[in-house]
Protein backbone atom coordinates (compact mmCIF):
# COMPACT_ATOMS: atom_id res chain seq x y z
CA UNK A 1 0.00 0.00 0.00
CA UNK A 2 1.40 3.12 -1.08
CA UNK A 3 2.38 6.28 0.95
CA UNK A 4 -0.48 7.76 0.44
CA UNK A 5 -3.02 5.54 1.84
CA UNK A 6 -2.19 3.79 5.08
CA UNK A 7 -4.57 1.67 7.49
CA UNK A 8 -4.45 3.79 10.62
CA UNK A 9 -5.90 2.39 13.39
CA UNK A 10 -7.11 5.25 16.12
CA UNK A 11 -8.08 4.37 19.39
CA UNK A 12 -10.83 6.43 21.03
CA UNK A 13 -14.26 7.61 19.54
CA UNK A 14 -15.15 10.38 21.60
CA UNK A 15 -14.89 13.83 20.26
CA UNK A 16 -10.92 14.10 19.59
CA UNK A 17 -10.84 10.81 18.05
CA UNK A 18 -13.70 11.51 15.58
CA UNK A 19 -11.98 14.51 14.37
CA UNK A 20 -8.31 12.22 13.93
CA UNK A 21 -10.27 9.39 12.34
CA UNK A 22 -12.08 11.67 9.88
CA UNK A 23 -9.47 14.20 8.93
CA UNK A 24 -7.58 11.09 8.31
CA UNK A 25 -10.05 9.60 5.94
CA UNK A 26 -10.43 12.90 4.06
CA UNK A 27 -7.05 12.40 3.50
CA UNK A 28 -6.93 9.19 1.42
CA UNK A 29 -6.00 6.70 4.51
CA UNK A 30 -8.38 3.57 5.10
CA UNK A 31 -9.28 4.41 8.55
CA UNK A 32 -10.65 2.44 11.66
CA UNK A 33 -11.24 3.33 15.03
CA UNK A 34 -11.72 1.03 18.24
CA UNK A 35 -13.22 1.85 21.95
CA UNK A 36 -14.82 0.11 24.51
CA UNK A 37 -18.50 -1.93 23.94
CA UNK A 38 -20.39 0.91 25.89
CA UNK A 39 -17.68 3.91 25.25
CA UNK A 40 -18.80 6.86 28.09
CA UNK A 41 -18.09 9.99 25.43
CA UNK A 42 -20.05 13.27 26.41
CA UNK A 43 -19.58 15.16 23.08
CA UNK A 44 -21.60 12.59 21.11
CA UNK A 45 -23.19 15.36 18.65
CA UNK A 46 -19.15 16.07 18.15
CA UNK A 47 -18.27 12.69 17.02
CA UNK A 48 -18.93 8.96 16.15
CA UNK A 49 -19.60 7.26 19.36
CA UNK A 50 -23.01 6.73 18.80
CA UNK A 51 -22.39 4.36 15.96
CA UNK A 52 -21.62 2.36 19.00
CA UNK A 53 -25.03 2.27 20.01
CA UNK A 54 -27.33 2.68 16.86
CA UNK A 55 -24.79 0.91 14.45
CA UNK A 56 -23.73 4.19 12.94
CA UNK A 57 -23.07 7.62 12.89
CA UNK A 58 -22.65 10.91 10.47
CA UNK A 59 -19.68 13.39 11.15
CA UNK A 60 -19.66 16.60 8.87
CA UNK A 61 -20.42 14.37 5.94
CA UNK A 62 -18.47 11.21 6.58
CA UNK A 63 -20.28 7.63 8.00
CA UNK A 64 -19.17 5.42 10.45
CA UNK A 65 -20.71 2.48 10.96
CA UNK A 66 -20.28 -0.39 13.79
CA UNK A 67 -18.94 -4.38 12.59
CA UNK A 68 -18.88 -7.28 15.02
CA UNK A 69 -17.88 -9.62 12.33
CA UNK A 70 -14.19 -9.17 11.35
CA UNK A 71 -14.14 -10.29 8.01
CA UNK A 72 -16.70 -7.44 7.49
CA UNK A 73 -14.98 -4.91 8.93
CA UNK A 74 -12.00 -5.85 7.09
CA UNK A 75 -14.08 -5.40 4.01
CA UNK A 76 -15.68 -2.32 5.01
CA UNK A 77 -11.89 -0.58 5.63
CA UNK A 78 -10.87 -1.91 2.28
CA UNK A 79 -13.64 -0.25 0.43
CA UNK A 80 -12.76 2.71 1.99
CA UNK A 81 -16.62 4.80 1.56
CA UNK A 82 -16.83 4.89 5.34
CA UNK A 83 -15.06 4.55 9.26
CA UNK A 84 -15.19 1.21 10.05
CA UNK A 85 -15.93 0.97 14.34
CA UNK A 86 -14.78 -1.87 16.29
CA UNK A 87 -16.03 -2.94 20.01
CA UNK A 88 -13.86 -5.78 20.19
CA UNK A 89 -10.68 -7.37 21.42
CA UNK A 90 -8.26 -4.62 20.44
CA UNK A 91 -5.22 -6.79 19.91
CA UNK A 92 -6.71 -9.51 17.81
CA UNK A 93 -7.66 -6.93 15.26
CA UNK A 94 -4.18 -5.26 15.34
CA UNK A 95 -3.09 -8.97 14.78
CA UNK A 96 -5.95 -9.16 11.98
CA UNK A 97 -5.40 -5.88 10.19
CA UNK A 98 -1.71 -5.38 11.03
CA UNK A 99 -2.13 -1.38 10.40
CA UNK A 100 1.11 0.83 9.95
CA UNK A 101 -0.11 3.60 12.09
CA UNK A 102 -1.94 3.77 15.63
CA UNK A 103 -2.92 6.63 16.76
CA UNK A 104 -3.80 6.43 20.60
CA UNK A 105 -6.59 9.25 21.07
CA UNK A 106 -8.44 8.18 24.24
CA UNK A 107 -6.87 11.32 26.38
CA UNK A 108 -6.37 9.52 29.34
CA UNK A 109 -5.98 12.59 31.20
CA UNK A 110 -5.52 10.99 34.52
CA UNK A 111 -3.83 7.63 33.92
CA UNK A 112 -0.43 6.37 34.34
CA UNK A 113 1.13 6.88 30.23
CA UNK A 114 0.55 3.44 28.26
CA UNK A 115 3.62 2.48 26.32
CA UNK A 116 2.40 2.02 22.77
CA UNK A 117 5.32 1.73 20.19
CA UNK A 118 4.63 -1.63 20.33
CA UNK A 119 1.32 -1.79 18.62
CA UNK A 120 2.20 -0.44 15.36
CA UNK A 121 5.27 0.32 13.48
CA UNK A 122 4.49 4.44 13.91
CA UNK A 123 2.37 5.30 16.82
CA UNK A 124 1.24 8.97 18.09
CA UNK A 125 0.45 9.25 21.10
CA UNK A 126 -2.32 12.61 22.18
CA UNK A 127 -2.91 13.33 26.30
CA UNK A 128 -0.57 15.00 28.97
CA UNK A 129 2.82 13.87 30.12
CA UNK A 130 3.54 11.90 27.25
CA UNK A 131 7.30 11.42 25.91
CA UNK A 132 8.18 11.21 22.06
CA UNK A 133 10.11 7.87 21.58
CA UNK A 134 8.93 5.98 24.88
CA UNK A 135 4.92 6.00 24.99
CA UNK A 136 4.43 6.42 21.32
CA UNK A 137 6.88 7.02 18.27
CA UNK A 138 5.53 10.93 18.32
CA UNK A 139 3.40 12.95 20.43
CA UNK A 140 1.11 15.56 20.01
CA UNK A 141 0.21 18.60 22.50
CA UNK A 142 -3.14 18.44 23.26
CA UNK A 143 -3.85 21.74 25.82
CA UNK A 144 -4.94 25.11 24.70
CA UNK A 145 -2.30 27.41 23.72
CA UNK A 146 0.15 28.46 20.95
CA UNK A 147 1.31 24.87 21.00
CA UNK A 148 -2.10 22.88 20.21
CA UNK A 149 -1.57 20.90 17.63
CA UNK A 150 2.72 20.81 17.75
CA UNK A 151 4.05 17.49 16.84
CA UNK A 152 6.48 16.84 19.20
CA UNK A 153 9.29 14.02 18.28
CA UNK A 154 12.05 14.85 21.13
CA UNK A 155 10.47 15.62 24.19
CA UNK A 156 7.11 15.28 26.06
CA UNK A 157 3.60 17.06 26.11
CA UNK A 158 3.28 19.04 28.82
CA UNK A 159 1.27 17.97 32.50
CA UNK A 160 -2.32 18.67 32.77
CA UNK A 161 -2.87 22.17 34.30
CA UNK A 162 -5.42 25.04 34.08
CA UNK A 163 -9.20 25.48 33.54
CA UNK A 164 -11.38 24.31 31.01
CA UNK A 165 -12.16 26.47 27.94
CA UNK A 166 -14.71 29.55 28.56
CA UNK A 167 -17.85 29.54 26.87
CA UNK A 168 -20.41 32.10 28.20
CA UNK A 169 -18.37 33.08 30.77
CA UNK A 170 -18.29 29.61 32.45
CA UNK A 171 -15.44 26.93 32.36
CA UNK A 172 -15.40 24.05 35.09
CA UNK A 173 -18.75 25.16 35.65
CA UNK A 174 -20.64 23.66 32.72
CA UNK A 175 -19.71 20.15 33.71
CA UNK A 176 -20.87 17.79 35.73
CA UNK A 177 -19.01 15.22 37.02
CA UNK A 178 -20.30 11.59 37.86
CA UNK A 179 -20.22 11.24 42.10
CA UNK A 180 -19.93 7.85 42.06
CA UNK A 181 -19.02 4.67 39.99
CA UNK A 182 -21.72 3.04 38.13
CA UNK A 183 -24.29 3.36 35.46
CA UNK A 184 -25.32 6.57 33.84
CA UNK A 185 -28.86 6.97 33.40
CA UNK A 186 -31.19 9.87 31.44
CA UNK A 187 -33.78 10.62 28.98
CA UNK A 188 -32.30 13.83 27.66
CA UNK A 189 -30.58 14.48 24.01
CA UNK A 190 -27.33 16.72 23.15
CA UNK A 191 -28.68 20.09 22.07
CA UNK A 192 -31.92 19.56 24.78
CA UNK A 193 -32.44 23.01 26.66
CA UNK A 194 -32.20 23.12 30.22
CA UNK A 195 -32.33 24.83 32.78
CA UNK A 196 -30.30 25.61 36.35
CA UNK A 197 -30.94 23.33 38.61
CA UNK A 198 -33.46 20.72 36.15
CA UNK A 199 -32.49 17.29 36.11
CA UNK A 200 -30.44 15.99 33.66
CA UNK A 201 -29.66 11.85 34.52
CA UNK A 202 -29.32 9.72 37.48
CA UNK A 203 -27.09 7.69 38.96
CA UNK A 204 -28.74 4.90 41.27
CA UNK A 205 -30.71 7.07 43.91
CA UNK A 206 -28.08 10.07 43.09
CA UNK A 207 -29.91 12.47 40.56
CA UNK A 208 -27.76 15.04 38.54
CA UNK A 209 -29.05 18.25 37.79
CA UNK A 210 -28.17 20.84 35.00
CA UNK A 211 -25.24 23.22 36.94
CA UNK A 212 -26.54 26.27 34.56
CA UNK A 213 -29.10 27.17 31.85
CA UNK A 214 -28.17 26.25 28.43
CA UNK A 215 -27.99 23.73 25.96
CA UNK A 216 -26.68 20.16 26.19
CA UNK A 217 -23.32 20.07 24.47
CA UNK A 218 -22.07 16.69 26.40
CA UNK A 219 -23.97 13.91 27.68
CA UNK A 220 -22.95 10.02 28.11
CA UNK A 221 -25.13 7.95 26.65
CA UNK A 222 -28.04 6.17 28.55
CA UNK A 223 -27.16 2.97 30.59
CA UNK A 224 -23.56 3.46 29.99
CA UNK A 225 -21.24 2.40 33.19
CA UNK A 226 -18.80 5.37 34.36
CA UNK A 227 -16.28 5.82 36.42
CA UNK A 228 -16.20 8.19 39.54
CA UNK A 229 -15.31 11.75 38.58
CA UNK A 230 -15.85 10.71 35.10
CA UNK A 231 -17.94 13.79 33.10
CA UNK A 232 -20.82 13.11 32.16
CA UNK A 233 -22.84 16.21 31.47
CA UNK A 234 -21.96 19.95 29.93
CA UNK A 235 -23.95 22.67 29.59
CA UNK A 236 -23.67 25.25 26.92
CA UNK A 237 -24.68 28.79 27.87
CA UNK A 238 -24.60 29.80 24.42
CA UNK A 239 -27.41 28.14 23.52
CA UNK A 240 -26.55 27.56 20.03
CA UNK A 241 -26.87 24.02 18.56
CA UNK A 242 -23.65 24.98 16.11
CA UNK A 243 -21.86 24.52 18.77
CA UNK A 244 -22.59 20.77 20.03
CA UNK A 245 -22.90 19.67 16.72
CA UNK A 246 -19.70 18.96 14.36
CA UNK A 247 -15.84 18.80 14.80
CA UNK A 248 -14.82 21.38 17.38
CA UNK A 249 -11.39 23.80 16.90
CA UNK A 250 -9.68 21.77 19.30
CA UNK A 251 -10.05 18.65 17.87
CA UNK A 252 -9.62 19.82 14.51
CA UNK A 253 -6.15 21.68 15.49
CA UNK A 254 -5.05 18.05 16.97
CA UNK A 255 -6.22 16.30 14.06
CA UNK A 256 -4.31 18.44 11.97
CA UNK A 257 -0.92 17.67 14.02
CA UNK A 258 -1.67 14.47 13.34
CA UNK A 259 -1.92 14.29 10.04
CA UNK A 260 0.87 16.16 10.07
CA UNK A 261 3.28 13.44 11.84
CA UNK A 262 2.13 10.90 9.50
CA UNK A 263 3.10 12.77 6.51
CA UNK A 264 6.19 13.60 7.87
CA UNK A 265 6.66 10.16 8.51
CA UNK A 266 5.61 8.82 5.35
CA UNK A 267 8.26 11.49 3.88
CA UNK A 268 10.74 9.77 5.54
CA UNK A 269 10.18 6.63 4.29
CA UNK A 270 9.60 7.64 0.63
CA UNK A 271 12.88 9.31 0.90
CA UNK A 272 14.65 6.37 2.69
CA UNK A 273 13.59 3.80 -0.17
CA UNK A 274 14.41 5.91 -3.07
Amino acid sequence: MGISSLVVAVRGIGDVGSAIAHRLFQAGHKVWIHDDPLPAAPRRGMSFADAAFDGSAVLEGVTATRYENPNKFAKALQAGREIPVYLGNLFEMLSYLDPSVLVDARMRKHGEPERQTSLAPFTVGLGPNLEAGETASVVVETQWGDDLGKVITSGRTKELEGEPREYGGFSRERFVYAPVEGVFHTDRKIADRVEPGELVAWMEDLLLTAPLGGILRGLVHDSVPVVQGAKVIEVDPRGDPAHVFGIGERPRRIAEGVLEAIQARSQRSAVKTR
